[in-house]
């Protein structure tokens, strides 16, 4: 049964020119038949995948800190009477850093809200108006203030590899970052999107991203100072203090259940994918006649569940467990993975295998994808 839910909130004030998640700009809503669709996509799921109290909640988008804290409060109210929550549940609600969000953030913590993801982006002005972003430095750190006033626990998000960027720029955005006292960091390279405005301005010739070799010199730079502090690396690119790691994407990257409602949400439950419909208006339309927003719906093949168990777990410094795998899918743990690949690509140190455990070493990280796709056992993929 699921142990998280997902809720998705499509809109925001602008479209970042990197942003490839499903993210709308909309001149209004109508808040009251947002909670009913809402409400009614989330009692479809707790009907399949409930019988066991959530040990998290996640609002993203979209722009979440849009959301009025009334219908924040409203879907709290009615997962905790669908699901039960965990004593310790985490509820995270991602947020833009401007000073008009921060003016919902004490009304957002009283609705249930303990955990707060700001998308600050960048600590210097140049850069966030490359990056399209709505706010200044000074505007951000000030709603970072205000988040740490009212949240039990905070994270915020840098984009780093921008164009330009070399070692000594980054390093002093890094320790500033580290000295505002988050326990939790989520430090993203900047990776060109299909389809996003800065993909057309790259063929265009309007920048020029950074190489791989330069990337690579900032990602291991990254590492070394987040270490040094004590928010090391969990996830590729997530980093925190021990006990601070974001327990809901730990769900993602340990493969457990997780019911997503709201528009373009992907879930996984019971050996199911969901996905949403994506347009905000085709979810609302398909809630009002379903009763939910599914667009699609399948079984996933063993083998399928199982290759994509490797390719999330292998995301975290803590690898997977092939033992604990073969078990619950059913597949020899020598079927899991390309013996012949492992054993090469461990005696280059880019992997490790202690036991039944296997995972990615700090110098395979940045080459995650290609050994990923070398390492998971051909037959789960084409199975």
């Amino acid at each position: 049964m699921a142990r998280a839910l997902y809720i998705h909130w499509p809109f925001c004030l602008k479209k970042c020119p990197y942003c490839d998640f499903n993210s709308h700009v909309r001149t209004g809503m109508d808040e009251a038949e947002w909670r009913t669709a809402l409400l009614a996509d989330m009692r479809h799921e707790a009907q399949i995948g409930g019988g066991e109290p959530l040990q998290s909640i996640f609002f993203g988008g979209g722009t979440p800190s849009l959301m009025p804290p009334t219908l924040v409060a409203a879907l709290l109210t009615e997962a905790e009477r669908l699901w039960g929550f965990a004593p310790d549940v985490e509820i995270t609600l991602e947020a833009n850093p401007s000073s008009v969000e921060a003016d919902r953030f004490a009304a957002l913590a009283a609705a249930g809200v303990n955990r707060a993801s700001l998308g600050l982006q960048a600590l210097d002005d140049a850069s966030l108006r490359f990056l399209g972003r709505l706010h200044g430095v000074d505007e951000g750190l000030a709603a970072l203030e205000v988040a740490q006033a009212h949240f039990g626990r905070v994270s915020f998000d840098l984009i780093y590899a921008r164009p330009g960027h070399d070692p000594e720029s980054w390093s002093r955005e890094l320790h500033r970052a580290l000295a505002l006292g988050t326990g939790h960091l989520s430090l993203y390279q900047l990776t060109i999107e299909e389809g996003t405005r800065f993909a057309t301005d790259v063929r265009q010739g309007a920048f020029t991203p950074l190489d791989d070799d330069a990337a690579g010199e900032l990602f291991a730079l990254t590492r070394e100072l987040t270490t040094a502090v004590g928010l090391p690396a969990y996830e590729i690119s997530n980093h925190a203090r021990l006990g601070e790691q974001s327990r809901h994407n730990l769900t993602y990257w340990r493969y457990q259940d997780h019911c997503a409602i709201g528009p373009g949400a992907h879930g996984r439950r019971m050996g199911h994918a969901t996905e949403r419909h994506r347009k905000p208006e085709n979810w609302l339309a398909a809630v009002a006649r379903n009763g939910s927003g599914i667009q699609h719906e399948r079984t996933l093949a063993r083998p399928e569940q199982a290759s994509e168990a490797l390719l999330m777990g292998l995301r975290l410094a803590e690898g997977v467990d092939l033992a604990n795998l073969s078990a619950r899918f059913g597949i020899a743990s020598e079927a899991l993975v390309n013996g012949r690949k492992l054993a090469f690509h461990q005696a280059n140190g880019l992997l490790w295998q202690q036991g039944d455990r296997l995972g990615v070493t700090d110098a395979g990280m940045p080459l995650l994808d290609a050994l990923l796709g070398e390492v998971v056992a051909d037959s789960l993929v084409t199975a």
